[in-house]
């Protein structure tokens, strides 16, 4: 046997051996034919189908990337590459002459700015700073400025400092002519503004505060829309879907096409799940107010909670008590929360006792009239308050603490009704007084002109509105031939937030 025939016989027991070693890890018969024995030195059909496509593709790279490389450098080659001189714009006559009028730069006070650093970014001194604060009035101009605070600076072309302009209020302009350091006249420009009365309507969308921003109310519109007039009909972090609507009635002030300010609200309403609820503000007694339109008031007499959002941990009955360990009645309810915590008065009242009072530690005693008072002890400290004075609900009287007889800070609450203690949980309330008479007179002739702006925007039906007077159409249709302003929001979702 040759020594090819002797490899060839080599090759083939090798290759049974595997095949006897695949088929018995497979426990299968090996149907498949093995592969080919090897290069035979001639190529199939595939293969030269293979090699020509890599054969061609490489003629192609060859071919276009030296194109490439020619065409860059070409253009890099020709790019025109010059310096010119320009020559600056002349200066105006007026700058040459130095004449009042002709170079003013003006300047928004950014947050965080005072006016000495305004002066020293203008490369003013600050001896003529010192000037100008000295004028009447200029001060309290000046040492209060807010973001966005227009200032106005005349320098010319020597560059000191000519005119000063800035903006005494919301109607008055003050110019202060200056040479060297010292004002050498003033004068006072009024500006004409233009007060309107618009109603800004809108959906609540995802979120009612992005929505009432939308169309134009303030933050302290929305704090007065969901804090004040509906606090105690709507909750605003469960009741309120996407396609509840709200319109409000506010004044604006503009000056030169500009957007000064935003009134308070003077009338709202809100749909709330197919609900009507609507708010109009009246004067009564020189306080304003916010009154259903049948002239009830929407803010009640009392509050439960003198503290919002507390744990209530010691109810109103008979109970153990924790210093004394002796069985006796408690006379109140107790609110755990952290020392310094802002205690409110639960209704409006004249302040009757401020100070220590035995077990109770510091407290503070309210008389609300008719005979009801309430009871607020074991405070950290007072507010600045004093007996006989006279404070409204939700002023800040004190502050949660541990004096007296407590083992820890919170507030004891007591509700008294002709000096009889009352569970300030389970007591019917009294209902606040409603406008009557002259005063419910004047309420329906000038929520008249409200309601009939809110009805031109929001074709829907008012049920507690009341019939309005017989002199209100005409009131109306007078207001109606005023600029009525509306801005609407869309929203898809079913539950929203209010921020």
């Amino acid at each position: 046997m040759t020594v090819p025939e002797q490899a060839s016989s080599v090759g083939a027991e090798r290759r049974e051996r595997l095949k006897a070693l695949r088929e018995k890890a497979l426990k299968r018969k090996v149907l498949a034919r093995h592969l080919s024995d090897g290069f035979n030195g001639r190529w199939s059909g595939r293969q030269w189908v293979q090699a020509g496509l890599f054969a061609t593709l490489g003629m192609m790279v060859a071919a276009v990337v030296p194109g490439f490389s020619q065409s860059t450098a070409s253009v890099r080659a020709h790019e025109p590459r010059q310096s010119l001189a320009l020559a600056l714009p002349p200066l105006t006559l007026a700058r040459l002459k130095g004449e009042t009028g002709d170079s003013w730069q003006l300047v928004r006070v950014n947050r965080g700015q005072t006016l000495g650093s305004v002066f020293k970014d203008m490369d003013i001194p600050k001896s003529t700073m010192s000037q100008i604060l000295e004028q009447p009035g200029a001060r309290e101009a000046l040492m209060r400025m807010k973001p966005g605070t227009e200032l106005g600076f005349d320098i010319p072309v020597n560059g000191s400092l000519r005119t000063f302009r800035y903006d005494q209020d919301e109607g008055h302009r003050v110019e202060l002519s200056i040479a060297g350091d010292k004002v050498t006249d003033k004068k006072v420009i009024a500006r004409q503004s233009q007060v309107r009365t618009v109603v800004l309507s809108g959906k609540v969308g995802k979120s009612l505060f992005r929505s009432a921003r939308k169309v134009g109310l303030t933050p302290a519109n929305i704090n007065t829309l969901t804090d004040d007039i509906f606090k105690y009909d709507i909750d605003f972090n469960e009741d309120v879907g996407t396609d509840d609507r709200f319109s409000v009635v506010v004044e604006q002030t503009w000056r030169e096409g500009e957007l000064i300010s935003t009134g308070p609200i003077l009338a709202a309403t809100f749909t709330s799940d197919g609900k009507l609820h609507t708010g109009f503000r009246f004067d009564r007694g020189g306080k304003p107010e916010y009154f259903t339109g049948d002239g009830r008031p929407l803010k009640k007499s009392f509050i439960r909670m003198p503290i919002p959002y507390a744990r209530l941990t010691s109810g109103f009955g008979t109970r153990r008590h924790p210093v004394l360990g002796s069985i006796r009645m408690h006379a109140g309810v107790d609110y755990a929360a952290g020392t310094g915590t802002p205690i409110m008065a639960a209704g409006d009242a004249r302040v009757q006792f401020v100070g220590w009072k035995g077990g109770y530690g510091r407290a503070v005693i309210l008389d609300h009239g008719r005979g009801y008072t309430t009871l607020y002890g074991h405070m950290s400290n007072f507010s600045k308050i004093k007996p006989g004075q006279r404070v409204p609900q939700g002023t800040v009287i004190g502050y949660v603490g541990s004096s007296g007889m407590a083992t820890g800070p919170h507030l004891h609450y007591e509700f008294r009704v002709n000096g009889v203690h009352r569970n300030p949980l389970s007591i019917t309330m009294p209902p606040p007084e409603p406008l009557s008479g002259m005063a419910l007179a004047q309420f329906r002739q000038q929520t008249a002109v409200a309601l009939g702006r809110i009805r031109q925007v929001e074709n829907i039906i008012y049920a507690d509105a009341g019939p309005a007077p017989a002199a209100a159409p005409a009131v109306a249709a007078a207001a109606v031939a005023k600029t009525v302003a509306v801005a609407k929001t869309k929203g898809k979702k079913k539950k929203t937030s209010r921020g």
